[in-house]
């Protein structure tokens, strides 16, 4: 049996009773960090918890040697991830392994920043394009697919949520501020007024905390806010509704003359 189990998005209270039971019920409990971390709270508080070790595993452990699929053929095996646990390709494809490999796979779900964070802010799900994540630059290594995805998105008049590069092996975890120049130095490359200074952008930080940040205003003004420690995530949205507009003021402190038009 494999259980492909999500801990939700902020701390070990956040995984479903449903969850808990089957971490009780298992021979081993693997979990990975690369893919999303919880900063609110501890995995040895989740093993307290379960009455069970967890293992965590390294990109290399899950996505090449195969290690939880290679359990379940024998054992009882859980793989845990932050989030909802089929958001991340990789997990999709152990889960399709699984399937091939003749092994009994169940999957629990839970929260998920894709549904979160619009649902923090006000914005509508339904009226979202296709997600991207903004990458850590170096030299040499300027990637503008996240650039051209929010103009794709804006083109059809679509919202677009923004991930951000999480490094857990090297503890960088990029911040709303990094990913807005890295939009500024996108837009001076080429050019295309779509994520100018003037851009509205709405970020969340901490999405499932108790006090999660929510703001909405142009790039120009959130730039040099402080969002605090990770996790955070960008939208950038196309066109909105009336409700929307009220959401952004009242839910995210955008100032209300930026949506003069609408309210």
């Amino acid at each position: 049996m494999f259980y492909f189990i999500g801990l939700g998005l902020y701390d070990e209270k956040d995984i479903s009773v449903k969850g808990i039971e089957a971490l009780k019920k298992v021979e081993v409990v693997y979990a990975e960090f690369y893919t999303a971390k919880l900063f609110g709270g501890s995995i040895s508080s989740l093993e307290n918890m379960i009455g069970t070790k967890i293992k965590i595993l390294t990109r290399e452990e899950v996505e090449e040697e195969n290690l939880p699929l290679k359990e379940a053929k024998t054992k009882d095996v859980a793989f845990l991830s932050a989030g909802d646990p089929l958001i991340a390709t990789t997990h999709s494809k152990m889960l399709i392994e699984a399937k091939r490999s003749g092994i009994t796979t169940i999957v629990i779900h839970s929260s998920s920043i894709l549904s979160a964070a619009p649902g923090i802010a006000g914005l509508q799900a339904y009226k979202f394009g296709k997600v991207t994540t903004i990458p850590f630059t170096e030299e040499n290594y300027f990637p503008y697919s996240p650039y051209h995805a929010i103009k794709a998105n804006m083109d059809l008049k679509l919202h677009t949520l923004v991930l951000l590069d999480i490094r857990a092996h090297e503890n960088r975890y990029m911040t709303a501020n990094q990913a807005m120049e890295y939009l500024l130095q996108a837009e001076k490359d080429k050019e295309l007024k779509i994520t100018t200074e003037e851009t509205v952008i709405v970020v969340v930080a901490h999405a499932g905390s108790k006090t999660p940040i929510v703001r909405a205003d142009k790039i120009k003004n959130l730039i040099n806010y402080d969002f605090g420690g990770p996790l955070h995530c960008l939208m950038i949205p196309g066109d909105l509704h009336f409700m929307e507009a009220e959401a952004l003021v009242e839910l995210a402190n955008a100032p209300k003359e930026l949506f003069k038009d609408l309210i």
